[in-house]
């Protein structure tokens, strides 16, 4: 973890005793503080650090719980996402992905698993292409696919495949699936598509999510592969709580 200077110095002068804190604090100061506070305490960096952390974790918690509350219904109902799963269902497992991702590809017989189990499940997918030029091209043709009614048969076969999710690979799957190719290139360039992936961009971003899968049940922000059996007690809480 990188830390900005200043906002270290600051860190540790919380730390200092509190004479210390009752003289003038200006920059020359805090820093002389702080070189003192080190030669006799060398533990005091780490529990800077730890404040410093800790702090920062608060402040993005506040921010993700904010999130949830004004854009919840985006996250869950978004009519430009695609829905697998119950579309009625009482719990929304809703899940952030890339096709290039090899932890996405794993965590699909976990998420398939789940629903199959469950019927009361709504699984909402948003396509995150983070990975390069082949993942926008694949989630581009993923979304497409829902004007030929293919979205759930073309996400499973492209999450089965060998190799990299590159135009190629995309249109053999495509074609494979029985989709018209000439109107999936064509439907690809409609605005809701980039719509879609915009605003994945941008709840991703504001959820504080920095990598795929990764997923919103409920309450809970989860980063990362999970397993079912994971999946299942986090479904199980949302539930709860929703009672």
């Amino acid at each position: 973890m990188t830390l900005r200077k200043p906002m270290l110095a600051l860190a540790m002068a919380a730390l200092l005793p509190m004479p210390a804190l009752s003289q003038e604090l200006d920059e020359a100061r805090v820093k002389e503080l702080v070189l003192e506070a080190i030669r006799e305490n060398p533990e005091i960096v780490m529990e800077a650090v730890a404040l410093l952390e800790q702090q920062q974790a608060d402040a993005q918690a506040q921010t993700q719980a904010e999130v949830m509350r004004t854009q919840r219904d985006l996250i869950e109902r978004d009519p430009n996402a695609p829905v697998l799963g119950n579309p009625d269902g009482d719990v929304t497992v809703v899940e952030f992905f890339d096709y290039n991702c090899p932890y996405c590809r794993q965590v699909k017989l976990e998420v398939r698993a789940l629903i199959e189990e469950d019927p009361k499940i709504r699984l909402v997918y948003r396509e995150w292409p983070i990975l390069g030029d082949g993942s926008v091209f694949a989630a581009k043709a993923a979304l497409a696919a829902r004007e030929q009614g293919k979205y759930e048969e073309f996400h499973w076969a492209m999450m089965g495949i060998d190799g990299r999710a590159e135009e190629v690979s995309v249109m053999r799957v495509a074609e494979e699936i029985g989709l018209d190719l000439d109107q999936l290139r064509k439907d690809m360039e409609a605005p809701e598509v980039t719509e879609h992936i915009e605003t994945s961009m941008r709840l991703t971003q504001a959820l504080g999510f920095n990598g795929t899968p990764s997923f919103v049940i409920g309450e809970a922000l989860v980063p990362g592969f999970v397993e079912k059996d994971q999946l299942t007690e986090l479904v199980t809480e949302a539930r709860g709580a929703a009672e």
